[in-house]
C-alpha cells in the first residue's frame, strides 16, 4: 500500500472552498480530478471543513483533534515519567532499608 500523500494547505482550502461556493454542487470525483487529488483525500476535506463550522458532528474539530494529540503524547510522557519514579522509587527503598538493626548487618571477623 502506498503512503499517503501529503497536499499543501493552500490546496486543500482552495478545493474546499471550490466545492462549498460553486452553485450547483460539483461532483467530487469529478472536481478531485480537475485538482489533480484523490477524490476521498478530497471527500475527508470537505468533511473536516464541515466538522471544523460546525456543521457535521460526526467526527471532532480539527483544533479538538489537536488537542487530542497534544494530550496524548503528554500522557505518554508521564506515564514513562511514572515508571521511572517508580524504579528508582523500589531502589532506593531497597538501599535504604539495609540500616544496622533491620537483620541486614554487616559482620566484620575481628582480627
Amino acid at each position: 500500500m502506498a503512503a499517503p500523500t501529503k497536499y499543501p494547505d493552500e490546496l486543500r482550502a482552495r478545493a474546499v472552498r471550490l466545492c462549498r461556493e460553486s452553485e450547483p454542487k460539483p461532483v467530487i470525483r469529478r472536481l478531485a480530478e480537475q485538482l489533480n487529488v484523490h477524490h476521498e483525500a478530497l471527500r475527508n476535506w470537505i468533511r473536516q471543513a464541515e466538522a471544523d463550522a460546525r456543521e457535521r458532528h460526526d467526527r471532532p474539530t480539527t483544533e479538538l483533534a489537536e488537542e487530542n494529540r497534544r494530550l496524548a503524547t503528554e500522557n505518554a510522557e508521564l506515564r514513562r515519567t511514572n515508571e521511572i519514579l517508580k524504579a528508582a522509587s523500589a531502589y532506593f527503598s531497597r538501599r535504604c532499608s539495609t540500616r544496622p538493626g533491620d537483620g541486614h548487618e554487616v559482620h566484620r571477623r575481628t582480627p
